[in-house]
């Protein structure tokens, strides 16, 4: 499982170094990169807010299976249909699976730890596999597809190829796992799509915006993080672009596996300091183009973002009542990447007004200002220490 989701997350980054052959293979700026790249996000809320509840009802390998499938249909859309339609198209059916995935992964791998080891309730374990998985696949993804751009012959159709026949096999291996959620539910006790404990809606409105925030840097350097490196620090490696990207994911992985055991508030309190300083390194990394301080400024902003990531979903989580915590966490993911997807558009649109040194300077300050008020919102409410949302989202459905 946690395999299934790592792949399927990767192939939901993985055209980040590729965007500039789309350019030039169908013809268009900046903005269409953006609205191709959002279009996933468009996908992925859909997903979240009509399906990613289900799994409470019908079953985490239901929801699962089909995440898979759709995403390899995804892929073979992106090798036959060659133009932007296409590749709009292709984009939307990757975000509808990774939105389903996404929804249902973090639960079913705490409901299948918790069927193995229930003596071990609250173990941060399930938690550390599901944020691995999750950010580990959002680096990994434009690494391979960087390498296949730089060294492989048509990178378009080999990158595809590469990610069709690993969410392939991962089928395969979800289709020998247990079902954890019970099926035999009475017709007359449904669960509800979204219930909150109470009190709770404040608390979930800062989670939400945590989210929302912290994608916001992701999405950007996702879809537009190609054109900087190559208009701005004169760097034409698919690899380097791929690269950027991995470490920006793999330092919010890493920064939520080595502080993931602090308490709650000191984890957003060190998030709310980082994240704004790789944010003002990002500015001054196009002021003064330098690639290895660009590289350091996607690094910290994404360990920052990681950090103020996992402060939210833990709070989402937390004031989630347990029969409808998938449906909780489906909203708190459609708010975060609607983050990821709608400042990146609005970004490509600044260019048009605006250098990109004097665009980046507004969108950082918005960012960081957004985070800090966020953070401290989510404060004043009790905060959860490590390991009781894992002992929440273990509980049967």
């Amino acid at each position: 499982m946690a395999v299934a989701f790592t792949v399927l997350m990767a192939f939901g980054t993985a055209p980040t170094p590729l965007w500039p052959l789309y350019e030039a293979r169908d013809h268009f700026g900046a903005t269409t990169v953006t609205v191709a790249y959002a279009s996933m996000v468009v996908g992925a809320a859909a997903a979240f807010l009509g399906l990613g509840h289900l799994s409470d009802r019908f079953g985490r390998r239901r929801i699962i299976v089909p995440a898979l499938l759709v995403g390899i249909v995804a892929s073979v859309v992106l090798i036959v249909w060659r133009d932007l339609p296409g590749l709009i198209a292709g984009r939307i059916l990757n975000g509808v699976g990774l939105g389903l995935m996404a929804s249902t992964a973090t639960t079913y791998l705490h409901d299948l730890y918790q069927e193995v080891r229930p003596e071990r309730t609250g173990s941060v374990l399930p938690g550390i596999v599901a944020t691995a998985a999750n950010l580990g696949g959002l680096a990994s993804g434009p690494l391979v597809a960087g390498a296949a751009a730089e060294w492989l012959p048509t990178p378009l159709i080999t990158a595809q190829a590469i990610f069709m026949l690993a969410m392939a096999v991962c089928l395969a291996l979800v289709l020998c796992t247990p079902e954890t959620v019970d099926l035999e539910l009475p017709a007359a006790q449904p669960p509800s799509r979204f219930v909150l404990r109470p009190g709770g809606r404040r608390a979930f409105g800062a989670a939400g915006a945590l989210g929302a925030f912290a994608f916001a840097i992701l999405g950007l350097i996702s879809s537009l993080g190609a054109s900087v490196l190559h208009g701005t620090l004169r760097t034409d490696s698919h690899l380097v672009v791929g690269l950027a990207a991995f470490l920006m994911f793999g330092s919010a992985a890493a920064a939520q596996l080595v502080l993931g055991r602090l308490p709650l508030p000191r984890i957003l309190i060190v998030g709310a300091v980082v994240f704004p300083v790789g944010l003002l390194l990002c500015a001054v990394s196009l002021y003064h183009p330098a690639l290895w301080l660009y590289l350091v400024a996607v690094s910290l902003s994404g360990a920052g973002s990681g950090l103020l990531f996992k402060g939210g979903i833990e709070r989402a989580g937390s004031v989630a009542e347990p029969a409808s915590r998938a449906g909780v966490l489906a909203v708190f993911f459609v708010v975060a990447y609607l983050g990821m997807g709608l400042p990146s558009v609005l970004f490509s649109i600044a260019l048009r007004h605006f250098a990109v040194q004097t665009a980046m300077i507004g969108f950082a300050t918005v960012l960081s200002c957004g985070a800090v008020v966020s953070v401290v919102v989510a404060l004043r409410d009790r905060a959860l220490g490590p390991g009781e949302f894992s002992a929440q989202s273990a509980r049967p459905s």
